[in-house]
């Protein structure tokens, strides 16, 4: 009976425990279950709140109609993102942890996958251009090339007697006589340069002499008249030296300026007179050669093209003949209006200066307007120069 009786309590107490075990696990599954409700109802108040957030900011009219304000509000934003935004290929979306707060953010980045980055500003194709420039360069080049060909062919042609030559008999004439005359002139420049150069030494001696012979005459007293006398006759010679230096120093220049820029300048347009002659034989041969052979479907075309060519080159040749003309004319009347001046300013110079005739010598000067540089005014001094 004892053992009975612990038995029915020890079995009592177990069952009153049992209930006590089954409250308590009820307690814990409902308190997760509300937790659970709990994170359920926060995690969708997170994804409304984007879309009441909106829905509040989009004002109703009194009919219950979305704003027009608000439409084109929208409407621009739209277009600000198609335009100046980001594209798909340039954003990324960033990922975190719950409870972020840069959660749901879409942050805009360059893209870096082979997209360059464009300045503002005027853009240049470089490329193009620079091969637009080459091409041009080549084209020059190659017909530089093939007018230098046919040049020189027609020059070794014409050397070796085998090729025709398009001659004017009359301006040849006319151009052999002013490179004769060129020639020449150009000697007597060389003579009358010698003549000042020796002349000059005249003068500096006279000028020396001068001086020693004042110098005696100051210092012997019993000669004092003679070497007076030789001092003042060599003081005038030097004076009449420099008047007459002045003269074929003036004499000089101008010869210098006819033979070495207006004649010079003539010989420059003959020089490209006689290469646009060259040119137009060797084209009018190539149009000959051409015209002797077949004419086909192939050849036709050289034809027409040498044709061009050689009538371009014809008129170039016309012009520059006629040119050459116009100025050998001129050159020869300046010719004969500067030589027949500095001729007779040379010969009076010289006669009045060996004639002892100063006054005459003085009025050459005047009537040619030659002025004497002062002795000593060769060139600037050293603070002139600074």
């Amino acid at each position: 009976m004892v053992m009975g009786a612990g038995m029915s309590e020890s079995a009592m107490s177990a069952a009153g425990e049992a209930p006590s075990l089954a409250v308590d696990s009820h307690t814990a599954a409902a308190e997760m279950h509300a937790q659970d409700s709990e994170s359920d109802s926060e995690e969708s108040e997170m994804a409304e709140a984007p879309a009441r957030d909106s829905a509040a900011e989009i004002p109703v009219t009194s009919n219950g109609e979305v704003s027009d304000s608000q439409d084109e509000h929208f409407t621009w934003d739209v277009k600000h993102m198609m335009t100046g935004g980001p594209t798909l290929k340039e954003t990324r979306i960033v990922s975190s942890s719950y409870g972020n707060p840069s959660e749901g953010i879409i942050e805009a980045e360059p893209y870096r996958g082979g997209l360059k980055n464009t300045q503002s500003g005027p853009v240049v194709i470089t490329d193009d251009i620079s091969k637009n420039i080459a091409l041009e360069k080549l084209e020059q080049v190659k017909k530089w090339s093939i007018s230098t060909y046919k040049c020189t062919r027609q020059v070794l042609s014409e050397k070796l007697g085998r090729g025709s030559k398009t001659v004017d008999l009359e301006l040849e004439s006319q151009i052999e006589i002013l490179r004769d005359t060129k020639k020449k002139y150009e000697n007597l420049l060389r003579l009358a340069r010698q003549m000042a150069t020796q002349f000059y030494q005249v003068v500096q001696t006279q000028r020396q002499l001068g001086d020693a012979f004042g110098e005696l005459s100051v210092k012997s007293p019993e000669l004092h008249e003679e070497f007076g006398y030789n001092a003042e006759t060599q003081k005038l010679l030097c004076k009449n030296g420099e008047t007459l230096l002045g003269a074929i120093n003036f004499f000089i220049a101008s010869v210098n300026t006819l033979v070495n820029k207006t004649i010079e300048d003539t010989l420059i347009a003959v020089k490209h007179y006689e290469n646009a002659r060259i040119e137009y034989d060797a084209y009018r041969t190539d149009l000959e050669e051409l015209n002797l052979g077949p004419r086909d479907a192939v050849t036709i075309p050289k034809i027409e093209q040498s044709q061009l060519q050689f009538q371009i080159h014809k008129e170039k040749f016309d012009k520059l003949r006629g040119s050459v003309s116009v100025k050998l004319k001129f050159l020869d009347e300046n010719k004969i209006k500067v030589m027949h001046n500095q001729l007779l300013l040379f010969h009076n110079a010289v006669s009045a200066y060996f004639a002892g005739n100063q006054h005459q010598l003085e009025q050459v000067l005047k009537q040619f307007h030659i002025k004497l540089k002062a002795p000593g005014s060769d060139g600037p001094s050293w603070l002139e120069e600074q």
